[in-house]
């Protein structure tokens, strides 16, 4: 049976990183897996076709181009696309996200897939980009513990409610400290209904594959690195997410937030004194 599982989170944040990792893990270990990029800046795949641009769907189909020039298989067998969005200004990403899977549908290219990973974006409220939530799919949010991407996490909760799709945890990727971010995260999680499945410190490897348009699998001494993400990737693939979150409100998100630098503070000021 197909598992659909969307990525979500703040832009920025490290959704498309976190999701050719995981394409890249399951790919290594036999699994036939496609990579969608719901990002209108089609960049989720380029850590897997070595930085090279793939056809977007929706532009494919605006100029009645070759839609199989859109899916290129990249490092570990990985099925990748982009589908693109419209130029700054003008049309509706959201809208397009819709026409592009109902024309992948058609096309019948994710049939034999054993797992489809959407990457998309999180901080958009369009309900276009509920759409990969509501292909029976397991969200799980790429968050730091920075406000703002708690925040966005927050709405992704609502969005998930509101679809009635299951919400398989929080991935962690670090901005600033890792204990610290830890604590917040885990707090928010528990408070939505939810879990932390993973965590990603501040890793300097992930510079150059970016450069290098290459996964931690396969630079040379990335052993740590390849550890982190192939940890999150089994412990996703063993998840099954049953539970339903729900978002809270402003003034509980500050709270959360108000208790963890609060205390930050206090103990700050009482070692000054010391």
């Amino acid at each position: 049976m197909q598992r659909n599982i969307a990525i979500y989170g703040k832009g920025g944040i490290g959704k498309s990183t976190v999701s050719s990792h995981l394409a890249a893990f399951w790919g290594l270990n036999g699994l036939k897996v496609a990579l969608i990029g719901c990002d209108p800046k089609r960049d989720t795949t380029l850590l897997l076709t070595g930085n090279r641009r793939i056809k977007p769907v929706l532009q494919a189909l605006k100029n009645g181009e070759n839609l199989q020039e859109c899916f290129f298989r990249g490092y570990a067998n990985v099925l990748c696309s982009e589908i693109g969005g419209p130029e700054p200004g003008v049309g509706c990403a959201g809208r397009g996200l819709l026409l592009a899977f109902e024309v992948i549908d058609r096309l019948g290219v994710l049939r034999d897939t054993e797992i489809v990973l959407y990457d998309v974006p999180g901080d958009v409220v369009c309900g276009g980009f509920v759409v990969p939530m509501k292909r029976d799919s397991e969200v799980y949010i790429v968050t730091s513990g920075e406000y703002l991407s708690i925040y966005a996490a927050n709405n992704i909760c609502n969005g998930a409610r509101n679809s009635g799709t299951r919400v398989g945890g929080l991935i962690l990727n670090s901005k600033f400290d890792l204990e610290l971010e830890r604590r917040i995260v885990e707090e928010f999680a528990e408070a939505v209904g939810t879990e932390l499945v993973g965590e990603i410190p501040y890793l300097k490897r992930l510079k150059e594959c970016e450069i290098s348009g290459k996964t931690v699998f396969q630079l040379s001494g990335t052993d740590y690195e390849a550890g982190i993400f192939s940890s999150i990737a089994q412990r996703i693939f063993k998840s099954r997410p049953s539970r339903k979150v729900e978002g809270l409100e402003d003034e509980e998100l500050i709270e959360i937030f108000g208790k963890f630098y609060s205390s930050s503070f206090s103990q700050t000021q009482n070692s000054q004194k010391e």
